[in-house]
């Protein structure tokens, strides 16, 4: 079986009924991993959103109600769990090999969606979003929701995951290092030719703003397309109401970058008639 391939489906208990959900089990790099694929009923497939969980192993498993919510908006929506996760293969890596998970997921996102590909990423998954659109070149747009993007930074903020860091790194970043240095995607932003909106709460103590200072700042160095909305008020988890508005409208951005990106092709196509 090839990346991406799926071995099997299953039904899910839909929060929706205009959404249907099945649980899918898929091959990244010799695993069996699961995710939750979510695709509205009344609507064709086209426009994708691989949505990127955050925490790791049951803390931050992808919520059915959560891709409902977005697969509700028209969207196929497709959310791996990571390796080690619900019956999935393998040992959850917080950034390591599993990004994999992550980049050959967006193959089984395209099996049910034929538009262009979208990366919504929580938390930790912001740091996979990031390695995803480094490594394929068929993403039109990644939103970082309060994401992760340097793990020497998780490691100094987050005093409670230190000791899941160093198991997982072998070491601390005096120690190991390399570990920490090959999991930081800023490095390599410049690889990626997706558009980019970052959202962030500025009272996060859980995933600091300045993680999302430096990815802007290694987005604006690079010149690559990036928007930011940072929220004075609001923490980690946004109040019922904000997050709802918030969905809504990173959707909308979603569609713009869309449209930019056609708006791009004709030019090119234009130049070279």
């Amino acid at each position: 079986m090839k990346n991406g391939d799926i071995e099997s489906m299953r039904w899910y208990p839909s929060p929706n009924p205009n959404v249907r959900l099945r649980e899918v089990t898929y091959w990244s790099e010799g695993l069996r991993i699961k995710g939750l694929l979510a695709e509205p009923k009344t609507a064709l497939s086209g426009s994708g959103i691989l949505y990127l969980r955050g925490g790791i192993q049951s803390i931050g498993m992808v919520r059915p109600a959560r891709i409902a919510q977005f697969a509700g908006m028209g969207f196929t929506v497709f959310a791996p769990y990571y390796r080690g996760n619900r019956g999935g293969e393998g040992k959850d890596e917080f950034a390591g090999a599993d990004r994999y998970d992550a980049v050959h997921a967006v193959d089984v996102l395209k099996k049910f969606s034929t538009g262009p590909v979208h990366l919504l990423a929580f938390s930790r998954g912001g740091i996979m979003a990031l390695w995803t659109a480094i490594l394929r070149n068929d993403i039109c747009s990644v939103v970082t929701w309060a994401g992760v993007t340097d793990t020497v930074l998780t490691y100094k903020e987050r005093l409670d995951m230190r000791r899941m860091m160093k198991r997982l790194f072998g070491g601390t970043p005096n120690t190991a290092l390399p570990a920490f240095e090959e999991r930081n995607p800023l490095m390599r932003i410049g690889e990626s030719d997706a558009a980019y909106l970052i959202i962030h709460g500025m009272k996060d103590d859980n995933v600091s703003p300045q993680q999302a200072f430096l990815l802007e700042q290694a987005l604006q160095l690079n010149q690559q397309p990036c928007e930011t909305w940072y929220f004075p008020d609001y923490t980690h988890f946004f109040p019922p109401l904000a997050n709802r508005k918030t969905a809504k409208v990173l959707t909308a951005w979603m569609k713009d970058q869309e449209k930019r990106k056609n708006d791009i092709v004709s030019r090119q196509d234009e130049v070279e008639a």
